[in-house]
């Protein structure tokens, strides 16, 4: 009988890329997979095996402590899983009572909290952060971690048991599956693809920037971008040229991967820029690999991790977050250079093919969990 696991998370949505598309399947190999998550009918996996779970959703970190938790414990604790994969710290409470009850708890850790809380919008209130410190130090003592960056070693040093690092590296079996989406570009204008969270932080100022500067030259380009929009107004006011391109750009919110990359066949490069803030320069920004495996060229930060990445394969422009004429530059040499803009994709796929794809990571955590039930 295969040992069972659930995967939970009070957060994520439920066409999660890593975990639905990614980690679900590939426990489902091995294990009897549950999983949790919020508004989660069916799953969206082809794996029929996996079983779901529904949750509700609530934004605000209060509500779900007060009307979500309790109802994962009613629905998730007749389970009794041999091991449970927490994805968010805020279960941490409810896994240790799993973990009373016999489950071994494995806790993924997907971003530095410490370093994020100063750039978060909202759940940040003191009382949350002292909480968080208190529980993630316990979670340290008594949990199994997998990190996604090899940076969240350095905060996460003393832990009772070794971790693992999983990248979130794209599965090339998953995206080379998408069918090419169709939209109206009648005059075949240079086209930008966004994915991701749209926000200040992630430079969204400079981006509007370059797009009003790519327009002079450029005036027919469009922007695809996918990913919750997560700019206030008045900072919005505060960007000069927004009115001025925002006919250039089409914004279609959070959407399922499998529907979002599919736009990206028809694009000129893949746009992935993020400031030196919070815990961004140590974490890779998974849709550069992605951009990467579509053979998009891709325009990104010049951090030094994305350096060594960008640089090393030729696949595109490193290139500071603040400067908008940079990122126009980019974008044209791209447009005026198909020749090289298609080479730069080539190498970006090839990368991912032998570097940056889930198939690697795959068998790193195929082999953790092996080592959970050998201990």
């Amino acid at each position: 009988m295969k040992k069972r696991v659930l995967l939970l998370s009070t957060v994520h949505p439920p066409t999660d890329p890593r975990i639905v598309y990614k980690t679900a399947p590939s426990l489902a190999q091995k294990y009897e997979v549950f999983l949790a998550l919020p508004n989660l009918l069916t799953a969206p996996s082809e794996d029929a095996s996996i079983a779901t779970i529904r949750l509700p959703l609530y934004r605000h970190l209060l509500f779900r402590l007060l009307f979500c938790h309790p109802i994962v414990l009613w629905k998730c604790l007749r389970l009794r899983p041999a091991v449970l994969h927490i994805f968010v710290p805020e279960l941490i409470p409810i896994a240790f009572l799993f973990r009373a009850l016999g489950a071994t708890v494995v806790y993924e850790i997907q971003e530095n909290l410490y370093k994020k809380f100063s750039i978060k919008h909202y759940n940040k209130a003191a009382i949350f952060q002292y909480f968080f410190r208190l529980f993630d130090h316990l979670a340290r003592r008594y949990f199994h971690c997998i990190f996604t960056e090899d940076a969240y070693q350095i905060e996460y040093s003393a832990l009772t048991f070794e971790p693992a690092i999983i990248h979130n590296f794209p599965s090339l079996n998953f995206l080379d599956r998408l069918p090419q989406a169709s939209f109206a570009n009648p005059s075949s204008a240079p086209t930008f693809f966004y994915s991701g969270v749209i926000s200040i932080e992630r430079a969204f100022d400079t981006l509007v920037a370059a797009f009003a500067l790519l327009k002079q030259k450029y005036p027919e380009f469009k922007v695809l971008l996918f990913g919750p929009f997560q700019v206030s107004a008045a900072a919005l006011h505060e960007i000069a040229d927004f009115e001025k391109v925002k006919p250039h750009l089409t914004f279609y919110g959070y959407t399922d991967q499998r529907i979002a990359l599919s736009y990206a066949a028809h694009c000129t490069a893949g746009l992935a820029l993020l400031k030196p803030v919070g815990d961004y320069p140590d974490s890779y920004t998974t849709k550069l690999f992605e951009y990467m495996a579509l053979q998009l060229p891709v325009i990104t930060s010049d951090f030094a991790l994305y350096q060594q990445v960008v640089v090393r394969h030729g696949c595109g422009f490193c290139i500071s977050p603040y400067n908008a004429q940079q990122l126009a530059d980019a974008m044209i040499e791209l447009i005026e250079n198909p020749v090289k803009a298609k080479e730069m994709g080539t190498n970006g796929r090839s990368a991912v093919e032998k570097h940056y794809n889930w198939r690697n990571e795959e068998h790193l955590l195929i082999r953790y969990y092996a080592s959970l039930f050998t201990k």
